[in-house]
């Protein structure tokens, strides 16, 4: 199956972007920026629009979601938005019952450890998604030659969640499944990388024009856990997608030792956290693949000119990659001021590629 002709991938309104050019290897007009995150969190217009607002039920809200959506790219004129959603937003779709704790994150009403609970889990619809599309829709709509990123979680990630039953440190209950119950935790990933699939399908098919699987746990495996018990469930939550022929980006925290294994699940981007510089995750992936990334977001609140001096090291070190998309090396922090982001985005646009 291909994209409908009206998707701004197909009718032209995206394909030449700075972002999907880069993202395919190529050399934009400008260096593309956006910021893991940017969707919320810093923005006053956001703590305001969200007001009284759980943070579940302003992700199914579509008018919201795209409002959000929208907010950070007229701030601060970045290259691409990024969907406003969650990561447990198929479970809590396909009736898993889990909820954002502010100041704790996602917490499930039973954790899912033993085969009996993964095989009494729900079956997220199509019908359920509707308004993932919409949201994604009305977004589209406002955002004109600029591309939409949907993304979904990777089902390490969505897994460590429903087996804890909540976020953790080291990720134990996880780990200590895919070992001592290969067939539960196989189970388990293959309906995380189902419901991830969907969701990430849902939004593309309605006019995102990339896709990024974030992993934000896999950091807490070794090489050997990670190919033999979690990349085949990344490598099936992107088959859900393979079809519509829109680049796809891998990302994930703490994962320098994972980045090729990563990239072999079958995406065209990887995404680089702040650990590793550019350069050398461009060797270690040999040479071949666009990267995404990596400014430390710690440095966003350090003064300028040492942000300056950083900012211009990893586009330097980004240059040897076949493509660079810049972003953090990981999310935006709450705290950070939203005049140093805009700041930001013009100086890369000023240097030259």
């Amino acid at each position: 199956m291909t994209l409908n002709a009206s998707h701004p991938l197909m009718d032209g309104r995206t394909s030449d972007s700075a972002l999907i050019t880069a993202y395919r290897g190529g050399k934009p007009d400008r260096r593309p920026v956006w910021f893991m995150r940017q969707a919320g969190r810093s923005l006053p217009e956001y703590r305001e629009l969200r007001q009284g607002i759980a943070m579940l039920d302003s992700c199914l809200n579509p008018e919201l979601a795209a409002e959000i959506t929208l907010q950070p790219v007229r701030r601060h004129d970045v290259d691409a938005a990024i969907f406003f959603s969650d990561i447990v937003i198929p479970l809590k779709l396909a009736g898993v019952d889990v909820d954002i704790v502010p100041g704790v994150g996602p917490v499930l009403g039973s954790p899912v450890r033993t085969a009996a609970d993964v095989a009494n889990l729900p079956t997220l619809t199509d019908e359920a998604l509707e308004p993932i599309r919409e949201a994604v829709r009305l977004t589209v709509n406002e955002l004109g030659k600029k591309p939409l990123i949907g993304f979904a979680g990777a089902p390490f990630t969505l897994a460590a969640y429903m087996v804890e039953g909540k976020p953790s440190r080291d990720h134990l209950g996880p780990r200590t499944m895919m070992h001592a119950e290969p067939e539960t935790w196989r189970a388990l990933t293959d309906w995380a990388a189902d419901a991830s699939g969907k969701f990430l399908r849902a939004q593309l098919e309605a006019g995102a024009s990339a896709g990024q699987l974030f992993d934000s746990w896999a950091g807490s495996l070794g090489l050997e856990d990670y190919r033999r018990h979690v990349a085949p469930a990344s490598t099936r939550a992107l088959d859900h997608v393979r079809d519509l022929g829109v680049p796809l980006v891998h990302f994930g925290t703490g994962t320098s030792e994972l980045l090729v294994a990563m990239r072999d699940v079958g995406v065209d981007v990887i995404g680089v956290d702040y650990r590793l510089p550019l350069d050398e995750a461009n060797r270690r992936l040999g040479g071949k693949t666009p990267l995404q990334g990596n400014i430390d977001p710690a440095l966003l609140s350090a003064p300028w000119e040492v942000l300056e001096q950083h900012v211009r090291e990893v586009l330097a070190a980004g240059a040897a990659a076949p493509g660079h998309v810049v972003n953090l090396g990981h999310g935006v922090p709450p705290e950070t001021d939203p005049e140093v982001l805009t700041r930001v985005v013009k100086l890369i646009h000023s240097v030259d590629l």
